[in-house]
């Protein structure tokens, strides 16, 4: 029986180990906060993480009312912190599904043709913003906002009255 226990762990121990080993990340990430853009009590994180490729995986996750039906909404990385006036779109985001509150998005180029690394993306000035729509009025409404990269992400930095909006455009 005894030979039996350690086989059983010994077994468990080697697939333990092979899960790590076909890990697709390198073990680099770093998390932001989402803060409270709107009436909508949306908040959250981001998760980035750096894939063994170089890429980098963005993974939103909101706390707030879910819905049942399918609707999503738009996210942006932005150039810039979230009180900076010109703060143009650096790459759009895999948008925020309303029924799990949660997008993931692998990084690709931004606008102006640059393509983050792990380092990179720790010292890039830029803020994340999450629309309540695509367009039209609801355009401006922003749900859930953070600082990324060197910007100040602290709850103490952030001051909703101080948010701009965004242009829908590059």
């Amino acid at each position: 029986m005894k030979k039996l226990a350690i086989l059983f762990v010994m077994v468990i121990a080697i697939y333990s180990c092979q899960q790590e080993e076909n890990s697709d990340y390198t073990g680099n990430e770093i998390s932001y906060n989402l803060y409270q853009g709107s009436e909508f009590a949306y908040t959250g994180t981001v998760l980035v993480k750096e894939l063994k490729n170089g890429d980098l995986e963005l993974s939103l996750k909101l706390s707030g009312a879910k819905g049942d039906s399918e609707y999503y909404f738009p996210a942006h990385l932005h150039f810039g912190a979230y009180d900076n006036l010109d703060s143009p779109i650096a790459y759009l985001l895999n948008p925020v599904d309303i029924r799990k509150l949660e997008s993931v998005t692998v990084l690709g180029q931004l606008s102006n043709g640059n393509k983050l690394n792990f380092n990179d993306f720790i010292a890039f000035n830029g803020h994340i913003k999450i629309h309540l729509a695509d367009s039209g009025p609801e355009y401006q409404v922003i749900l859930s906002v953070g600082n990324v990269g060197s910007n100040d992400n602290s709850v103490e930095a952030f001051k909703l009255e101080n948010m701009t909006m965004c242009s829908p455009y590059y």
